[in-house]
């Protein structure tokens, strides 16, 4: 055609353009996991493998308890054992910068009340506890529920609304138990331990639906609404505040999503743990500061909206040692998570659930707040502002929780994929987690590059100060040695990691 610019295929060659151009350039571009180092030995860890017919194990030749099948381990554990392969130990742990740990730092802070220092042991603590909990303590969650978010409702909880648990897994798996063979929604990316969750429990079928950062990873309500009606989803699985984004719906949002769940009969479980990690803009902190979300302020009939709410002390009350948590719904749930809890777990310690009763006095509970918003959110701006100052400003800056949903493309290969960038940072003594873990994908056979997770890691900002810096320096080392001898001095020379059950007791 007269005049028409002549196309040039990328191998310089002009028109027509080639079929083997187009060939050649589809093998340049084309990643798999079996040309990467980091993701081989992610994917020959047990658990990990696409799932298939047969069961996953350590080793074939090894197996010694037939039938075992192992389910994948979580995000931190996985990435506890890789950093013991690089020489990792509890009783060396200063030595290392832990920017993956999911849990805030447990000493004390400016401002807040005095950490627990001893537990008192009546002889009746030494029974075992209901598998619903001790009673007070039941009617403590229920209280303070009803003076933060129920004030002026004629429908109040009481402790029969309330179920306590060892931890928040295991108020999920309890709730998971219970529930039947439904189509269970839930987001990507999301809290790691949803896909062991939907992988154990076959009745729960999972529809997933990804979130995105041009939508600042915000939970649609139109769409679950749209999807409850078209799909038949009957439970709807969330965090709120959301692991690993730090995003967070409230106020008229969240209020939409209580009211699609109560029009269309869907159980609502909400993740609520990091509900007081709310941080306040700048210049309105005094008008801001010591408030918290909970879906719980917009349910209508505590007995008859289907809102199951998970939280306890673990990350609020900075106790993750303690397993004192709580699942909060309508009186018949909970008689039945009692009947799942007697066999799945049995209860929770139960001279720590006497312990945890004055710690949820409201006055006390205020002041935990407001000191944990403002040493939270100064590491947050810290971290930011020393991410930004190495070149990497973080697209969605977090508005709630203790994580940095950090995204890696602009880096050069193979650094701009999480579990290469995890492994490098290995190296310098320093842990984070992959974003392919926040990635709910119960049946594993997703190509890892073709994960919306994969260009992503997740930064803690849970650690002391101290550590963060520690783990912000060795991030800067490792693009500096990017910048000054390019991508071929990354993505090999991996250690192994421990064998056995045994070597590993030894590391601890």
């Amino acid at each position: 055609m007269s005049g028409a610019s002549t196309p040039v295929s990328r191998s310089g060659r002009s028109t027509p353009l080639h079929f083997r151009d187009v060939v050649h350039d589809v093998i340049r571009h084309f990643r798999h996991e079996k040309d990467s180092e980091a993701h081989r030995i992610f994917r020959q860890s047990a658990g990990h493998k696409p799932k298939g017919a047969l069961p996953q194990t350590v080793n074939p030749a090894e197996e010694t308890v037939p039938g075992i099948e192992h389910p994948g381990s979580t995000g931190v554990i996985y990435c506890s054992d890789r950093a013991m392969a690089n020489g990792f130990s509890y009783a060396s742990s200063h030595e290392w910068a832990n920017l993956g740990q999911g849990a805030p730092e447990v000493g004390q802070i400016p401002g807040a009340p005095p950490r627990p220092t001893s537990i008192p042991l009546p002889v009746d603590s030494l029974e075992y506890a209901p598998t619903t909990g001790v009673k007070a303590l039941r009617e403590a969650v229920a209280n303070l529920y009803n003076e933060q978010y129920r004030q002026g409702k004629l429908s109040q909880y009481t402790y029969e609304n309330v179920c306590i648990v060892p931890g928040g897994r295991s108020g999920l798996s309890r709730v998971a138990a219970v529930v039947g063979d439904v189509y269970c929604s839930y987001q990507i990316p999301d809290y790691t331990a949803y896909d062991q969750v939907l992988s154990a429990f076959k009745r729960l079928v999972p529809v997933p639906t990804a979130l995105d950062a041009e939508n600042n990873y915000k939970l649609n309500v139109e769409q679950i609404r749209k999807d409850i009606r078209t799909q038949g989803l009957e439970v709807v699985l969330a965090s709120n505040p959301r692991n690993p984004t730090g995003q967070v719906i409230e106020g008229e949002d969240l209020k939409s999503l209580v009211n699609v769940a109560r029009e269309s009969s869907a159980t609502l479980v909400l993740d609520e743990f990091y509900s007081w990690y709310m941080y306040p803009e700048d210049g309105k902190e005094e008008e801001q500061l010591g408030r918290s979300i909970s879906s719980a302020e917009f349910i209508d009939n505590v007995n008859q909206d289907p809102v199951v709410i998970v939280n306890g002390l673990t990350k609020n009350w900075r106790l993750p040692g303690w397993r004192v948590c709580w699942v909060l719904g309508p009186k018949n749930l909970i008689t039945a998570l009692s009947q799942s809890g007697s066999f799945l777990d049995g209860g929770a310690n139960h001279p720590l659930q006497l312990a945890a009763i004055p710690l949820l006095e409201p006055g006390r509970v205020m002041e935990e707040k407001i000191a944990l918003q403002k040493s939270f959110k100064h590491k947050r701006d810290h971290v930011l502002r020393r991410l930004e100052e190495l070149g990497l400003k973080v697209d969605v800056p977090p508005v709630a929780t203790f994580y940095i949903w950090l995204n890696l493309e602009k880096l050069p290969a193979p650094l701009n994929n999480g579990l290469t960038f995890f492994e490098e940072l290995l190296k310098e003594k320093t842990i984070v987690i992959p974003g392919i873990f926040f990635d709910i994908n119960p049946a594993h056979r997703r190509n890892l590059f073709h994960s919306p997770c994969h260009h992503f890691v997740r930064l803690s900002f849970g650690p002391p100060l101290e550590d963060l810096d520690k783990g912000l320096d060795a991030i800067g080392r490792v693009l500096r040695k990017a910048k000054k001898e390019g991508g071929h001095a990354f993505g090999h020379s991996y250690k192994k990691s421990v064998d056995g059950v045994h070597q590993l007791d030894k590391l601890i």
